[in-house]
């Protein structure tokens, strides 16, 4: 027979008929497990901020929270050791006569086994902008700005010449070297190569954390440094911060601009009529430089990401 007064039984036994009073798998008087990665696999906290994903790598499922721009991170409940990717922004190239330098990628660090808790929420995530270009010739490139979480600071990319979470491109051959990485964060610029009264090729970015950015050779521009992988938002592992590639000389046949480094760098401009490509957004990369005048212009660093994550299932 039907009964109004069990349709929302309080107790832990179902009154389903033939359940013979099995216990509830789950018995709790607690706020449902699902939203933290299912019924059997809770995570050790509740947090939110940035986008939030999910994915399964080697058996271990992981919670994802990535910020492209600046937000919080705020744990509401529990307490967890996670993980944590911070990539700054690029540095611009520059360009011109003389110029050409490219930018620097921003520093990445990686680290494990923060501790996160309520008590210290919410947490300030500072996500750096990649450096814009002047759009005026000159001997230098903006630096990318630091971004900023759990209390670790990754230094933004350098502009062309200048130091920073990796260097940017040399230009003007030994009175403007390529700019000095930040060690444990990226690596050095390469140097530009000269004429007879002139530079002939700049040199490219440094990568983060993963090449020095090369040399030019004659005519043609520095390659920016290889980027290095982290974890993304799958168990794909994506490469961020990547060096821009340097600028070749304008006025011979067939010169090149460098080739950006892997993890988003920017192609390097040559040849008047080529111009230079911006670091990749949220990864970090430093943007190209150019040789040339009037609307071939330098590229843009790209911005930097935050990525926070941890283990919700075994």
């Amino acid at each position: 027979m039907f009964r109004q007064d069990r349709t929302n039984p309080s107790t832990a036994v179902s009154n389903w008929r033939g359940n013979r009073s099995t216990p509830k798998a789950w018995p709790s008087t607690a706020t449902s497990t699902w939203l933290n990665g299912g019924l059997f696999g809770g995570a050790p906290i509740t947090a939110f901020g940035g986008i939030i994903t999910q994915y399964v790598d080697s058996g271990t499922t992981y919670r994802v929270h990535t910020f492209r721009g600046d937000g919080v991170f705020n744990v509401v409940s529990g307490t967890a050791d996670v993980d944590y990717l911070i990539v700054a922004g690029g540095g611009a190239g520059c360009y011109g006569y003389k110029g050409s330098g490219a930018g620097g990628a921003g520093g990445m660090l990686t680290g494990t086994g923060v501790t996160v808790d309520v008590a210290s929420s919410p947490y300030t995530i500072t996500v750096g902008t990649g450096a814009a270009m002047r759009n005026t010739t000159t001997t230098a490139g903006d630096d990318g700005a630091d971004s900023v979480a759990l209390g670790v600071t990754a230094t933004g990319g350098g502009g062309a010449t200048s130091d920073g979470g990796s260097g940017g491109g040399g230009t003007l051959s030994a009175s403007y070297p390529g700019g000095a990485g930040t060690a444990g964060q990226g690596y050095d610029g390469g140097d530009a190569v000269s004429g007879v009264s002139y530079v002939t090729a700049a040199g490219g970015g440094g990568g983060g954390k993963g090449a020095v950015g090369s040399d030019g050779v004659y005519d043609d521009g520095g390659d920016g440094g290889a980027g290095a992988t982290g974890y993304g938002v799958t168990a794909t592992a994506p490469t961020y911060a990547g060096g821009g590639g340097g600028g070749g000389w304008t006025d011979t046949s067939g010169s090149t601009g460098g080739d950006g480094g892997s993890g988003g760098g920017g192609q390097g401009g040559a040849n008047g009529d080529q111009e230079a490509v911006g670091g990749v957004p949220n990864t970090g990369s430093g943007g190209g430089g150019d040789y040339a005048y009037g609307s071939v212009h330098e590229g843009s660093g790209g911005a930097g990401i935050v990525i926070i994550r941890y283990e919700v299932a075994a």
